[in-house]
C-alpha cells in the first residue's frame, strides 16, 4: 500500500486490480452520492428531532440515544430509495452493473469521549473485513455524512498490508453471527461481549492514514486493508455511511487480494444484489465461498507463522 490515487481516468478492472494491491481511491462527491447523504440526513432530522446530531449525546441518556440508532439505522439500511442509489453511484463512476453487485448501505455512528463505542455504535479495533467472512474481492465504499475532521474518521494500517496478525477469526462463522449477534446490537451499552475478530497480539498502529473527503466524496478500499475507527476525542459525533461490491468476474475466479491471516468460515457472498436488477449471487457460487473468504479451503492460508490451532 503506498498511493491513494483521487478521481483517476481508469478503467474499472484497472481500478479493482490497484485495489487489490492495496492501493486506495477517493472520487469526488456524484450526484448520486448526495441524494443519498441527503437521504441519509433527513432520516437522521426526523430521528433527533430538535437535537443537533452531532452533538445530540450530550443531551440524551446513553440507553435513549441506542433505542434511537436501532429505530434509525434500519431505516436507512432498508429505504427503497437507497437501493436504486447505490447503483446510481457505481455507474457513475465507471461500473459495469451488470457485473457488479452491491450490498446494502450502513449507517455508522461514532460518538465521542466514549459515550458510546459497544453495541449499535461500535468503535471498531484493527481489523480486516475479511476476518469477518468477507471476500477477498470485496471492495468497501465510505462516505461522510457531515463534514468530517481527522479526529473522528478512520484510520488505515498499511504496514500490515502483507504483514499478518494473530487474530480471532478462526472463531468466527458468518452464518452463526446472524443467527445469534446481528439483531441484538442495541443491548449492548457498556460492554460489548459478542464474538468478533480481533488482533491476539499488540499491533503498531502508527504510522496510519488517514483520508478525510468532503460530504459525499467516495473512499474506496480492499476488504483486506487493516483499518480502524479512530479514537473520538472531538465532542462531536460522525456519522458516515458504507456498502460493498463485488465483480462477478473476479467472485468466480476467486480473484482478489491477498489472504495473509484471514481463517473464518462462512460467507457474506449471499448478501450482494446486481447492479442493473437486483439479482442475488448465484448460489453455487456463494456455496464455493462458505469455507471461508478466499474460497476453496485450499486457497485458505496455511504459512503465515499462525499456530496450526488458528487454521482450522
Amino acid at each position: 500500500m503506498h498511493t491513494v490515487y483521487f478521481d483517476p481516468d481508469v478503467t474499472e478492472q484497472t481500478r479493482r486490480e490497484q485495489l487489490y494491491e492495496g492501493q486506495l481511491f477517493v472520487y469526488s462527491a456524484t450526484p448520486s452520492s448526495l441524494k443519498l447523504v441527503e437521504l441519509a440526513r433527513q432520516l437522521i432530522r426526523e430521528a433527533f428531532g430538535s437535537h443537533d446530531p452531532e452533538t445530540a449525546q450530550h443531551h440524551m441518556p446513553v440507553e435513549q440515544y441506542a433505542r434511537l440508532l436501532s429505530d434509525l439505522k434500519p431505516r436507512f439500511i432498508h429505504h427503497p430509495e437507497a437501493k436504486t442509489l447505490i447503483p446510481a453511484i457505481l455507474k457513475e463512476v465507471g461500473c459495469d452493473l451488470e457485473k457488479t453487485y452491491f450490498d446494502v448501505p450502513r449507517m455508522r455512528t461514532a460518538t465521542s469521549d466514549d459515550y458510546l463505542t459497544t453495541g449499535i455504535a461500535y468503535a471498531f479495533h484493527p481489523h480486516r473485513d475479511s476476518w469477518y467472512s468477507a471476500p477477498l474481492c470485496q471492495l468497501n465504499w465510505w462516505m461522510p455524512i457531515y463534514d468530517l475532521e481527522s479526529g473522528r474518521s478512520m484510520a488505515f494500517h498499511p504496514q500490515y498490508w502483507k504483514r499478518p496478525v494473530r487474530n480471532g477469526s478462526h472463531r468466527y462463522n458468518y452464518t452463526e453471527w446472524n443467527k445469534t449477534s446481528r439483531f441484538n446490537a442495541a443491548e449492548h451499552l457498556k460492554t460489548d461481549n459478542r464474538v468478533q475478530p480481533r488482533p491476539e497480539e499488540p499491533m503498531e498502529l502508527d504510522p496510519q492514514l488517514r483520508v478525510i473527503t468532503p460530504v459525499g466524496g467516495l473512499l474506496i478500499f480492499s476488504a483486506a486493508q487493516m483499518h480502524s475507527t479512530v479514537p473520538n476525542q472531538t465532542g462531536r459525533t460522525r456519522f458516515s455511511i458504507d456498502f460493498r461490491t463485488v465483480n462477478i468476474d473476479d467472485v468466480e475466479a476467486f480473484r482478489g487480494a491477498p489472504n495473509v491471516d484471514s481463517t473464518c468460515t462462512g460467507t457474506s457472498m449471499g448478501d450482494f444484489l446486481k447492479g442493473s436488477d437486483l439479482a442475488r449471487l448465484p448460489s453455487q457460487l456463494v456455496a464455493a465461498y462458505e469455507p471461508g473468504p478466499t474460497g476453496p479451503a485450499s486457497r485458505r492460508p496455511s504459512s503465515i507463522g499462525l499456530p496450526q490451532s488458528h487454521l482450522v
